[in-house]
């Protein structure tokens, strides 16, 4: 992932290395990386994360419109219309704690092949579409500040050319991540918090589908 590279200038956050996964349309996990130069270099616990979020991203995009995990965050906190959504579809243990952890990150990572289900509401998720609009899969990013894995998997979808989002809840008309959270509440509906510890991420992150736009036809 050679946008983590860019965590020094460009990425805001801890500058941590990342896990990241891929999920095709029926959740099943196609891929699952580490951007270190060893796994004992990034967070255990984000590589399930980010399948989750890959997960998460694909469950709640359709064709026609997209939802990041950062975009399902407001509606997921208590009196949200989402509550409880986090608690929907726990992550199959049967994939999440299967196999050697030698194998993990590599080509025969024990969560490929599998269902990995399980649902998180906060940044880092973004679904995967063509460029001709057809979405495909998700994308998780974790391992860092949750802003900082948006605007990283964000880079990350750019760089792939699977970023040709149709639609999304943003006034740009993408999935990009919402900071509009004040006194608790979202004046869109789909905002996340701004992120602490580390780098500030939001003004980078607000500037995504400027820097690094979506490739809509």
């Amino acid at each position: 992932m050679a946008a983590v590279g860019e965590g020094n200038t460009g990425n805001g956050g801890l500058g941590n290395q990342e896990w990241a996964a891929v999920v095709d349309r029926d959740g099943i996990v196609c891929a699952v990386v580490f951007s270190g130069p060893t796994r004992s270099v990034e967070w255990p616990g984000s590589r399930l994360i980010s399948a989750e979020k890959a997960n998460t991203a694909n469950a709640f995009s359709g064709p026609n419109f997209a939802l990041s995990t950062a975009n399902v965050y407001a509606s997921a906190q208590p009196g949200g219309s989402l509550y409880g959504i986090a608690t929907a579809s726990p992550p199959n243990p049967q994939a999440a704690y299967a196999g050697k952890p030698e194998d993990f990150g590599q080509a025969n990572d024990p969560l490929v092949g599998k269902p990995v289900g399980g649902v998180i509401v906060f940044a880092g998720g973004l679904a995967l579409y063509t460029p001709q609009g057809k979405l495909i899969g998700g994308l998780g990013v974790s391992g860092d500040t949750a802003c900082a894995d948006h605007v990283i998997a964000w880079k990350v979808r750019h760089a792939i050319a699977l970023d040709g989002v149709p639609m999304g809840v943003g006034t740009d008309q993408t999935d990009n991540i919402i900071f509009d959270i004040q006194n608790g509440t979202s004046a869109s509906g789909y905002g996340h918090p701004s992120c602490k510890g580390g780098r500030p991420s939001d003004d980078i992150a607000k500037k995504l589908p400027q820097t690094h736009p979506v490739r809509r036809k």
